[in-house]
């Protein structure tokens, strides 16, 4: 696994990784999709520390937005439809200063991999296809939407020594 002190922001996909990819498909042609609140509470004490967060997904439902900036995330830093992700993982990097190695990527499957390769830590949850877990710097014990991003955010922040949890900051911001 790669050196964790180095990492000043995160990354991720959703189908996948946010969520375990099942989708159930609306009669106006939304799709619902359930999220892991342990993940949501993680990426809420990323944002809470400091730590720029982005979505990058090919999913394009406008409930994939309210979702992740319920969760911290800018509504900015929510790419939606993506076809290319280096190219909104380039915008990401740009808008904060950021060397791509300075970012942890979550991704799940093939469309993910450039991303997973050009980050400084690729993560994907165990159940990943075997093309992303071939590159990924650290595939995680819990699968995609049952709190693969609690355990490589977490564990991040922890090392870093940022796990800090202040209620009148999350108050304020949530």
């Amino acid at each position: 696994m790669k050196d964790l002190k180095s990492i000043r922001a995160f990354a991720f996909d959703i189908d996948g990784v946010a969520t375990d990819g099942t989708l159930l498909c609306m009669p106006d042609g939304d799709f619902l999709r359930m999220y892991d609140a342990k993940d949501g509470f993680a990426i809420r004490m990323a944002a809470m520390n400091g730590y720029p967060v982005s979505v990058i997904t090919g999913g394009s439902s406008e409930s994939i937005r309210k979702r992740m900036t319920a969760s911290g995330v800018k509504p900015e830093d929510v790419f939606l439809h993506c076809r290319n992700k280096m190219e909104e993982f380039h915008q990401f990097c740009q808008r904060y200063n950021l060397d791509p190695k300075e970012v942890m990527y979550f991704g799940d499957d093939v469309p993910d991999i450039e991303v997973l390769q050009a980050c400084g830590c690729g993560v994907c949850p165990d159940d990943a296809v075997e093309e992303v877990q071939a590159v990924a710097d650290w595939v995680t014990d819990a699968p995609g939407g049952k709190g693969c991003l609690r355990e490589a955010i977490e564990k991040t922040l922890r090392k870093q020594g940022r796990w800090i949890f202040d209620p009148v900051v999350y108050k304020k911001q949530f």
